[in-house]
């Protein structure tokens, strides 16, 4: 079976005034058509360089230096730059975290998303904007009429986010990567926004590839999960299967983090000691292993992708011989 995205040893570095930074690892992962993969971590693991390697939007000082990524069996680092153009904002498209700065702020909302439009579904001029205004209202904008002749400083967070989810869906995309799609926005907000991906999702069958550290939103929306960490994925899993029986102890530490109705009074509030190392692509062993409590000698040791049952696999030998 062919998968709709297919990431093969993708590794990533940054080159600047003191060398070069690996922030992506070669990293291995798929996306089905119509599945919703989450890639979960802390800050500063490379959830958002992947996704900007995947999209060619590294920007300067950034260069994938390995692997592949095959859309529709293509490979995406292949392509020039005006052959990557129609596919991204057509095909595969993305919404940024701070939507503020991702829209042009000396053009209006509408003709942003109705340039999109005549780009790739080449429409007339009255065509596109009709079609514009119709994905406005889709994504549940108020007054979609009136928010096309707007600037993107006028508009609320709520707002502008819905102004770039239109800009991402009004192609009809096979894969949307969502990077924090809800972070700047309150919770109300962000329920209203997961609740629209998901209602568009089942309509078009879209993909989605969702970056998120909000576990919460990773119950409710995925498919599957992916557990980032330090530039390389150390988890993989069925969403059920993590929250059920997660294998790495970095998993199981994030999942601890999180609060629950179900805790009684007296359950303390549990943190992740020390950080992300810095310029992990030097550290031989496990990245997770100076900040977890069943460290061993052989985690220092160069790890492999373990397998705990079909489609589950950590990096993680001490839970791999604990199983035995």
């Amino acid at each position: 079976m062919s998968h709709l995205l297919e990431v093969n040893g993708l590794t990533t570095a940054f080159t600047g005034d003191y060398g070069k930074t690996v922030s992506v690892d070669h990293v291995d992962f798929y996306v089905d058509e119509g599945e919703v993969v989450c890639i979960v971590g802390e800050s500063g693991c490379g959830k958002s360089v992947t996704s900007l390697s995947i999209m060619g939007l590294l920007g300067r000082g950034g260069a994938v230096i390995d692997g592949s990524v095959l859309f529709d069996g293509k490979n995406l680092l292949e392509m020039g730059e005006k052959e990557l153009d129609e596919i991204r904002g057509n095909r595969i498209t993305m919404i940024f975290q701070d939507p503020l700065t991702s829209l042009n702020p000396v053009f209006t909302v509408g003709n942003q998303i109705t340039e999109s439009i005549r780009k790739h579904l080449h429409l007339s001029k009255e065509e596109a904007a009709k079609r514009a205004e119709s994905v406005l209202e889709k994504v549940g904008m108020p007054d979609a009429h009136a928010a096309m002749k707007k600037y993107p400083h006028t508009l609320s967070g709520g707002m502008r986010q819905r102004a770039m989810i239109a800009m991402a869906l009004c192609c009809n995309p096979a894969l949307l990567i969502a990077d924090e799609p809800t972070t700047a926005l309150d919770v109300t907000i962000q329920a209203q926004i997961m609740s629209l991906l998901k209602e568009l999702r089942e309509e078009i069958g879209m993909s989605i590839i969702l970056i998120t550290h909000d576990i919460g939103l990773v119950a409710s929306m995925a498919d599957r999960v992916l557990v980032m960490y330090a530039g390389q994925i150390i988890e993989e899993a069925p969403a059920k299967e993590i929250f059920r029986a997660p294998r790495h102890p970095y998993t199981k530490a994030l999942l601890a983090t999180v609060p629950s109705i179900y805790d009684g009074d007296d359950r303390e509030l549990v943190s992740i000691p020390g950080i992300v190392p810095e310029g992990y692509d030097d550290i031989p062993g496990c990245r997770f292993a100076d900040r977890c409590e069943y460290r061993r000698p052989e985690c220092d040791k160069p790890q492999e992708n373990y397998s705990f049952g079909e489609k589950h696999r950590a990096k993680c030998v001490v839970m791999k011989e604990e199983e035995k």
